[in-house]
């Protein structure tokens, strides 16, 4: 339902000396999750005040996926310095819990590192009064595979080994399998300890996925948000699974690169194949990104990976962050925020900070079109 009072625009402009000021005190202005990273306050103070179309005083809630939580954090941050009339709140409850709190209602987006299932769309026409929920990619970024053994750096893996690790099958950093892919690396006889995601979570889904795609002999379970391998331990959200990573000798798990920086944890490289391994980054994963295609149906923007056909020097683990928003029947109270949020994210200045904080950039045509789309938000 379209709003009765088109938002008014106002543009505001902060001292650039504010931003790591507010960004440590963003924690308690709604954005949820951990506090802000050195990353984050480098980056805001890098950063001039944005110029926004500001909405009209309102709140815009939000929730999901807490592969954004960082730059969430940072996009509300400098929104909010724009336009402190507009008071947003995101929770970082993991992709599965945003995307249910989006259909029934409770939240004006969500956060999903997945796109939206068919039974999920349909459910959607209920809270999307005329319409239905689309997914709108905002954030690419690569899949970390971090671990913690001192000492053993640069670790290689492959995808079938990646698989037997995860699945409790190589349980000792000295198999065989790793040592063919470490030649001249004093590897310990340690136990391997697994840490998977404890919630539903779309990171843990596009894990799935790359294992399936990549060694599906290895990896024989679906690609879902919720954890399929076998044993392993388990923790809540990134940020539970990297403090698991950095208190255990012998462990491995997976975040997304933004945690294994603020946590220093080593990361492993992926041997795709195609020549040297490939380290995590934003520009590696830019290009694991690029080989990816559009398959949404009408606005829905859904991406589909080809994990069978890596790209030399692409990172294969990547995933892209969605916001859930309905492309008819928002709540009228929400939508001028929705859509003035959404455009400053997928514009040019809420793209532009991505790499300095270990994300990937959409490309910029992908980018136009989101921003088309929300502008048609009704």
């Amino acid at each position: 339902m379209k709003s009765a009072r088109a938002h008014r625009v106002i543009r505001r402009s902060v001292p650039v000396a504010a931003a790591v000021a507010a960004a440590q005190l963003l924690a308690g202005c709604g954005a949820g999750g951990a506090g802000t990273t050195g990353d984050q306050a480098r980056a805001a103070a890098a950063s001039p005040a944005a110029r926004i179309d500001c909405a009209a005083k309102s709140q815009l809630p939000g929730s999901g996926s807490t592969a954004q939580q960082n730059v969430m954090k940072y996009w509300i941050q400098q929104y909010q310095r724009a336009c402190p009339d507009v008071q947003i709140a995101y929770n970082p409850l993991g992709s599965g819990a945003g995307a249910a709190q989006f259909l029934r209602g409770a939240t004006a987006f969500g956060g999903s590192d997945s796109a939206l299932k068919p039974a999920e769309v349909a459910l959607s026409r209920q809270t999307c009064t005329g319409g239905r929920a689309i997914d709108l990619p905002m954030a690419g970024g690569p899949i970390a595979v971090g671990y913690n053994l001192p000492g053993v750096d640069g670790l290689v893996l492959d995808a079938p080994t990646l698989a037997g690790i995860f699945d409790t099958r190589i349980t000792t950093w000295d198999a065989p399998e790793i040592r063919r892919l470490n030649p001249g690396v004093k590897l310990p006889s340690a136990r391997i300890l697994t840490v998977h995601r404890s919630d539903d979570s779309g990171t843990t889904q596009n894990l799935q996925a790359y294992l399936a795609g990549a060694a599906p002999a290895a990896w024989p379970y679906p690609a879902e948000k919720s954890w399929q391998g076998r044993g392993g331990g388990s923790a809540n959200g990134s940020s539970g699974v990297a403090a698991e990573i950095n208190s255990s000798y012998g462990a491995i798990g997976y975040f997304e690169l933004s945690f294994a920086a603020s946590s220093q944890i080593p990361a492993v490289r992926v041997d795709t194949g195609t020549g040297q391994p490939v380290a995590p980054s934003p520009e590696s994963a830019s290009a694991g990104i690029a080989g990816a295609r559009l398959t949404g149906e009408g606005k829905d923007m859904s991406l589909t990976f080809r994990y069978g056909r890596p790209a030399a020097g692409a990172y294969p683990i990547v995933q892209v962050t969605y916001e859930i928003v309905c492309d008819k029947g928002n709540r009228a109270a929400t939508l001028p925020a929705l859509r003035s949020f959404l455009t400053y994210t997928a514009g040019d200045e809420g793209q532009r900070v991505l790499s300095r904080m270990h994300y990937a950039p959409l490309p910029g045509p992908i980018a136009a079109q989101v921003r088309r789309t929300v502008r048609a938000l009704s």
